[in-house]
Parts: C-alpha cells; structure tokens; sequence
C-alpha cells in the first residue's frame, strides 16, 4: 500500500446525519438592530481596502450618476449576521471547522442606501461530500440568505458555500505544510507594492462612466492590488462587518445549529459568559473566527498561519468589477468559487478580462460577462468566476 493510500485509510469518516435534517428547511440566525449609516459605509470601504471616493465622500458621491451617497454593492453581506454563512453551517459535524468555499449572488436592483434596515431571511439549501487533498472527505454545503430592505424589497440573494472539515484529517494530511514560513518584504518590494495599488487606485478616483459600446470582448481591467495582509489589515475588515459591534444585533427567534456546529472547544464560544463579556461571544477574541487573526488557533484548525475572510474575498471582487464598471454599472450576477485562502503576509492580485458581451433590447442598456482570477504574489490561484455587468449602451 502507497503512503497516500495508507493516509487515506487513516481518515475518519464524516457523519452527516445531523446535517440532513436542516437541509430543505427554513434557518434563522441573527438581525441588524438598526438602520445603516454613512459611516458603516465607510468603515466597510475602509475595511475592504476600497478607497473608491463614491463610498467615502458624500460631495462626491452627490455629483455622480447616482446623485446620493449610496453603498457599493459588496456592502450588502454586511448587512447580515454571520456574512451570508449561517445557512450553509446547519447541523452537527463533530470536532469540525469550516472554510468559505464560495458565494453566488444575484442583484435585483435596490441600492442600499443610509437609513435602510434589512432582515435576512434563510434557508439550508444542499450539501454534497467530495474528497479533497486538505481534509479527505469533506463537505460543501450551500445555504441561501435573502436580503430584503425595510419597503420588502428584496435587494439581492447569496447563495454561500461552507467548506467543513474534519480537523484531525487536515492534521492527517498536513497539505499546506510549505506555507508554514510567512514571505519576507524588503523595504524595497512594499514599495514596489504600493506602487502598484495606487496605479489601481488611480483608475477610480474620478466620476468613473463605463459604456457598454466602448467595451469589448477580450479587453483586461486594470489589475488591482490588496496587501501585503497583516494582523492589522484582518482585524479591520472583520470588525467593519457589523454583527461583529457588540449589541448591534439579536436572534430571531428562528431555528439554527450553528453555534451547535461541532465547533473544536478552543473555537466554541460561551454564550451565558458573553452575557456579561461580549468579546467572549464577538469571534474575534473567542469563538470560531479567532484564528484569523491569531496564529496558534489558525494551525489548530490545519491553516499554516493567520488567514482572511472568505466573505471577504467575495467583496473583494464585487469591488473591482463595480470599480471598473463605474458609477452606472451593475452587477446582475456573481459566481464565485474560493480555492485559497489569503493567509498574512500574502499580496492579492485580481485580474479580470471580457467575456462576451449581449446587447439589451429595449431599456438602453447591455450586458458584459467577465471572468476574474484572484491569485497570490507567487501565482496560486484562491478564486475563480464569472460576474455579469449591466452598463448603460446609450
């Protein structure tokens, strides 16, 4: 028998019966207290490393096509408890963790403005087993979060995919070993790097119109930059998402496992504890989130050192694609598949090229299809996709 084999004779086996029982059915989880406001659009381009001046500037913002301060399109799964992932964690898998494996979105119009209040609603949609070099038997369970506004509008959909895992196979296997060694910077490549992101900045920084007669099939978008990531950088984009500001949400009422997900005890958080100590409940400090921001509890979990947010990364390429299509773009659709996780240290790069491109037939508008690759500085791809782009044709 190969070592591989007898690696895989080794695994344990993943026992799913919990997680049946959800699937198909209506999930609850938490809700936003109160209406959103400038700022908590502005932390979150701030925490997405996004300085678009649309979503910073409200005299900016006023003097564009939109003519208000308006929230980029991305800000949307801040507008939910738990970032869209709730439904896609339902049902017990014992001494498990979970990766974000992927969002799909679909936008149907609304824009998010301040003010507005959204509730999530919440289903366990489906969930397959796979066999996978990191984990061995592993399962991708997808859950649907609905995003309706306070006139029950409903402003977009997520479909989210977990990755959950058994951590003692992702010890077995010890895939990422070689990533154990953060990369060292000299003074001189973080300039280099930072020359790069304000050459992408550059290309937003005005009143951005992207005409669909101007674009065509084969051109690239301008290449954007986020990084190096740093303790510092994930602790920003967790905090600007706002479930995490203590006392700014609460349960519905609803049913959901999540918390009962089968957590290892050192990511579980204390719900009677964080009665009296919110940080005990907040996922930074204590609970299934601490891992990206400290490394002992990120190699717990079979991740080689601090890692970011999966959630993250889906506003990371809503922002770019938004960014390039300007002030009357949209984006319709997104579907994209997270391979990779950015680890501290790592630069991002995303690269996008047109598609195909499909004239609208009345209302003055065309469509474009993308695809974007999100991909380290050495060239290992962490997300992949499609995204479909509305822009005005007159």
């Amino acid at each position: 028998m190969t070592q591989a084999a007898e690696e895989t004779e080794q695994l344990e086996r993943m026992d799913t019966s919990d997680v049946d029982r959800w699937i198909g059915k209506p999930v609850g989880g938490g809700q936003l207290k109160d209406p959103i406001s400038r700022n908590d659009i502005r932390r979150w381009a701030q925490g997405m490393q996004n300085p678009n001046p649309l979503y910073i500037d409200e005299t900016h913002a006023e003097e564009s096509a939109n003519g208000e301060f308006v929230a980029p399109q991305s800000f949307t799964i801040c507008t939910d408890v738990g970032h869209g992932a709730t439904p896609s964690i339902q049902g017990t898998v014992p001494d498990s963790h979970m990766l974000f494996g992927g969002d799909e979105w679909w936008f149907f119009g609304p824009r998010i403005k301040p003010g507005d209040l959204l509730r999530s609603e919440r289903l366990a949609f489906d969930y397959k087993i796979a066999n996978t070099s990191f984990a061995g038997p592993t399962m991708f369970q997808r859950g649907d979060t609905t995003y309706v506004n306070q006139r029950g509008e409903i402003v977009a959909k997520q479909r989210s995919t977990s990755i959950r895992y058994l951590v003692a196979n992702a010890h077995r296997l010890n895939s990422l070993q070689e990533l154990q060694k953060e990369p060292e910077w000299t003074d001189e490549d973080l300039m280099a790097i930072e020359r790069e992101r304000l050459e992408y900045y550059q290309t937003f920084q005005g009143h951005v119109i992207r005409n669909w007669n101007a674009v065509n099939i084969g051109d690239r978008l301008p290449r954007g930059v986020i990084g190096p990531h740093t303790l510092q950088s994930f602790t920003t984009e967790w905090r600007s998402y706002l479930f995490t500001v203590w006392g700014s949400n609460g349960p519905d009422g609803r049913p959901t496992s999540t918390s009962e997900a089968g957590w290892l005890p050192e990511m579980t958080s204390d719900r009677e504890k964080g009665k009296i100590d919110p940080s005990q409940v907040d996922g930074l400090y204590k609970g299934a989130s601490r891992g990206h921001t400290i490394d002992r509890y990120a190699k717990l979990i079979g991740v080689p050192r601090a890692y970011g947010y999966g959630a993250s990364m889906g506003a990371w390429v809503l922002d770019y694609v938004a960014n390039w299509a300007g002030e009357t773009g949209f984006v319709t659709h997104s579907n994209i598949s997270y391979r990779h996780p950015p680890l501290v240290g790592d630069v991002t790069y995303l690269d996008g090229e047109v598609e195909q491109k499909q004239p609208a037939e009345k209302d003055g508008v065309g469509l474009v299809q993308l695809r974007v690759q999100m991909s380290t500085q050495t060239g290992v791809q962490m997300a992949r996709g499609l995204l479909e782009v509305r822009l005005e044709a007159k």
